[in-house]
């Protein structure tokens, strides 16, 4: 079965970094499409990046020029590099495989407070 096994999140000040990581099995991870997703208290899930097998990338306009999305396919692996961090993304970040979401991880919690 597949299984999304996101980890890093934690409690970070404003402008801080954070790497999450989501470590994949039970499908082609090489072909897949994967994805980060976030929920934040109170509001619906909302897309923040994709990457394609060929590793072109999709990002939310909020999320640009400050998230990186990557993968390792030797290490069925995705990260989510996440610089310059805001109030804002404080949330439950969830993995995804599929385009738009099929299969999510269990989620890891951002908090970016001071």
């Amino acid at each position: 079965q597949v299984q999304l096994v996101e980890s890093g999140g934690g409690l970070v000040q404003p402008g801080g970094s954070l790497r999450l990581s989501c470590a994949a099995s039970g499908f082609i991870f090489r072909i897949a499409v994967m994805g980060w997703y976030r929920q934040a208290p109170g509001k619906q899930r909302e897309f923040v990046a994709h990457m394609f097998s060929d590793s072109s990338t999709n990002y939310a306009d909020s999320v640009k020029g400050r998230f990186t999305i990557s993968r390792d396919n030797a290490k069925n692996t995705v990260y989510l590099q996440m610089n310059s961090l805001k109030p804002e993304d404080t949330a439950v970040y969830y993995c995804t495989r599929g385009r738009g979401g099929v299969n999510w991880g269990q989620g890891t919690q951002v908090t970016v407070s001071s």
